[in-house]
């Protein structure tokens, strides 16, 4: 059994942070862990509370996984701090964490900030440089890349810039906004290379940037190659869309167990 673990924010209503990790890692065949971040008050029409862990109880959390079953992969969503920026980055270079995939996430599906300025600046400085991938959507490339994004050909410009500054590969989402589905991934070595995705049209994609980043990290736990990781994750996200579940009142959450179901 390869294990997994995941470093992020605990969304109170199940569909994205540390309860859509735990799912999708749970659904792509890996053991999850996980050390929180932050506690949110959340569901689907926004955060109203975000209460952050004590940087030193998120250092506890990950030494006590790594200590005894040491992850395969590690994840890295929501980070609210800089203090907690760094507690991540100080125990993953200890503890020589490998095939670290990094959601930049900044801003949930509804709308609602999730990240400081200081901290999302951390981020960038700290915890890209230990990355195996970074995930961004359009919006966190633009912001990362400092580039406007209104193409495919500007979705290549921009991973090829946060590539050259920060030396880890860069999986840049398309989403619905540009291109429809589909997502570029440039890497140190100079390779690059889009993923096809299907148009779903599907209004719930709440924790669909969780998800993603998450079923790549169970890629890499059970060996996969980066790209493999990649094309896999898109198909499980895929179907976790087309199932078409619908709950609460904004942007519901994804189906991560349809294939229970099939």
């Amino acid at each position: 059994m390869r294990t997994a673990l995941t470093i992020a924010g605990s969304d109170s209503s199940g569909g994205a942070g540390i309860q859509a990790d735990i799912k999708t890692m749970t659904m792509n065949g890996v053991f999850a862990m996980s050390a929180i971040t932050a506690l949110t008050a959340q569901n689907t029409t926004g955060v109203t509370g975000v209460l952050d862990t004590p940087p030193e109880f998120l250092a506890a959390q990950i030494d006590a996984v790594f200590s005894d079953i040491r992850p395969d992969a590690v994840k890295i969503g929501m980070v609210s701090s800089a203090e907690l920026a760094e507690v991540i980055a100080d125990r993953l270079t200890y503890w020589k964490a490998e095939n670290v995939v990094v959601d930049p996430v900044a801003v949930a599906t509804s709308g609602s900030a999730l990240s400081s300025t200081e901290a999302y600046e951390a981020v960038k400085r700290l915890l890209f440089p230990l990355a195996a991938v970074i995930t961004p959507n359009i919006p966190e490339a633009e912001l990362i890349s400092e580039l406007k994004i209104a193409s495919a050909d500007d979705m290549e410009a921009a991973a090829m810039a946060i590539v050259d500054r920060y030396g880890c590969a860069t999986l840049c989402k398309g989403g619905h906004m540009i291109n429809d589905a589909s997502d570029f991934l440039c890497c140190p070595d100079g390779t690059s290379q889009w993923f096809e995705g299907r148009r779903i049209d599907n209004p719930n994609t709440h924790g669909t940037g969780c998800t993603l980043s998450s079923a790549i990290a169970a890629g890499l736990a059970k060996g996969m190659e980066l790209a493999e990781a990649v094309e896999a994750a898109k198909e499980y996200i895929s179907g976790a869309l087309a199932a078409m579940l619908d709950l609460g009142k904004g942007s519901g959450p994804l189906d991560h167990g349809y294939l229970l179901r099939r």
